[in-house]
């Protein structure tokens, strides 16, 4: 009797046309949201392999290109080990330090069982519980994570010792980063408790990396005398970098929402109105105080744009991105140009490619607008309903972005001087003057060009004038056997 019964409800069973058992879809599952999220991890996980690769590799001398992407290429690597293994949980898990009913700290624990991986996304101390899987959750974190010491290599390319590097990334991941993430996002940590808002990372990501990357250049020390001007090998190179850390920065801002939503569009339109408007401010700057416009100077302006809308996106209108975009070019190009370059106070300090200028400054100025200015109740409301901005009558929430930015500056400067310090006990920060006149073959035992197959444009500048001379010679010997 079991078994016919069982045999007739099996045949009132609709067709399992998918392939795969129903337990691959549980109810709560969004599918739709699950695959723009899975998308939006992979186009930021491009921004670093080989976005950044790409563009921080080509903005270097041509000597120090392997060196440069290894960078980066290690730091996508380790910090995703760190954070399965402790940092996500220690960023977004339950809370483990509580005090005065503030969310301190969380719980360092790995996300590595079937039952984390598999079971529906939650941010327990946030109250939040997206229609995505956990495993989709987690590595969409990831990306973002890895991003931001990625970020700073830009600020310590040609002399930092690659050892040191390899120490510094994964302490500084899980000691700094995990914590300020805890505070202002999923967490649920005190500073968001506070009422603090960072969109997609302005302060988590940008004011992080570009105050860490300004600390750590003063303590790695300089480029070599003769190397301390910018020179970069490869533009088109560089063009290619900026192509995927630009388009890349679709998934970054949109993915926020955690879902196929209305924010997620919002987020990014702004997000690109944001960047070409920054393109074109630091295009007329260029052109107002050094004359020419220049292409490396355009894509610091196309990063100081998308830095800057970054915290805003999904709480702004257009006219608000605009502003934003304009703005945060506009603070980065003078804090590059008038003091970076200028300062006494910042003259021994080698930013190499302006990462403090480039992202912590448009990240400080698109935080402050965002909540404390242009946050829109119209827009807000997809995503985080009450939140408003001065503009529309809340100048309280200018405070607040004050506040959130002033602790993540002084944590962070805090934290990376002392992993710093603690490392150049262990190995020098710098690696050895010979290994920097060789550049990648004393570094990792092979170069980027085959030197007789793509000659510098010194060299080839030189070989044209050799063929020039020769065709002479040769003209002037036909010449005389001719006349002979």
């Amino acid at each position: 009797m079991a078994l016919a019964t069982a045999m007739v409800a099996k045949a009132d069973a609709p067709p399992n046309l998918s392939g795969y058992p129903p337990a691959s879809v549980p109810p709560w599952l969004d599918t739709g949201s699950n695959a723009w999220m899975l998308t939006a991890a992979t186009l930021v996980g491009l921004q670093s392999v080989p976005g950044l690769m790409l563009l921080y590799g080509g903005m270097t001398k041509r000597k120090y290109v392997i060196n440069t992407m290894m960078m980066v290429l290690y730091a996508f690597a380790i910090v995703l080990i760190i954070w399965v293994l402790a940092g996500y949980m220690f960023a977004f898990g339950p809370t483990l330090v509580k005090i005065g009913g503030l969310n301190i700290l969380g719980t360092p624990i790995p996300a590595l069982t079937s039952n984390i991986i598999a079971s529906q996304a939650s941010v327990p101390a946030a109250q939040q519980y997206p229609n995505i899987t956990m495993s989709t959750l987690i590595f969409f974190q990831f990306v973002f994570a890895a991003i931001t010491p990625a970020l700073m290599v830009g600020a310590l390319i040609e002399r930092m010792n690659f050892k040191a590097w390899m120490l510094f990334v994964p302490l500084w991941s899980l000691l700094v980063y995990s914590p300020v993430a805890f505070w202002l996002w999923g967490g649920g940590g005190w500073l968001m408790q506070l009422g603090v808002v960072d969109f997609s990372g302005g302060y988590v990501i940008h004011v992080d990396a570009g105050i860490a990357a300004f600390i750590a250049a003063a303590l790695v020390g300089e480029r070599l005398v003769e190397e301390r001007k910018l020179q970069p090998h490869n533009l088109t190179q560089v063009a290619a970098g900026l192509g995927l850390v630009w388009l890349g920065w679709n998934g970054f801002n949109g993915g926020d929402p955690y879902g196929s939503t209305i924010d997620a569009a919002i987020a990014v339109i702004n997000t690109n109105l944001a960047a070409a408007v920054a393109v074109v401010v630091w295009m007329i700057l260029d052109m107002a105080y050094l004359e020419k416009p220049t292409f490396t100077g355009a894509v610091s302006g196309a990063v100081a744009g998308l830095v800057g809308i970054t915290p805003a996106a999904g709480y702004v209108n257009g006219v608000g991105a605009i502003i934003i975009g304009a703005v945060s070019s506009a603070a980065a190009w003078y804090s590059l140009n008038m003091f970076q370059f200028r300062s006494r106070l910042t003259k021994h300090i080698d930013d190499a490619l302006g990462v403090f200028s480039d992202h912590a400054v448009p990240g400080i100025v698109g935080g402050i607008l965002t909540g404390g200015v242009f946050a829109d109740p119209s827009i807000t409301k997809y995503v985080d309903p009450g939140l408003t901005g001065a503009l529309y009558g809340n100048p309280f929430q200018v405070i607040l972005q004050l506040l959130g930015v002033a602790v993540v500056i002084a944590y962070d400067a805090l934290m990376t001087y002392l992993i710093l310090k603690l490392i150049s006990k262990i190995v020098p920060l710098r690696a050895p003057p010979q290994a920097l006149r060789i550049g990648d073959r004393e570094m990792h035992g092979e170069v980027a060009y085959d030197e007789f197959a793509f000659a510098t444009q010194g060299d080839a500048e030189r070989l044209a004038a050799g063929v020039v001379v020769s065709v002479i010679n040769n003209t002037i010997n036909n010449n005389k056997e001719g006349s002979s």
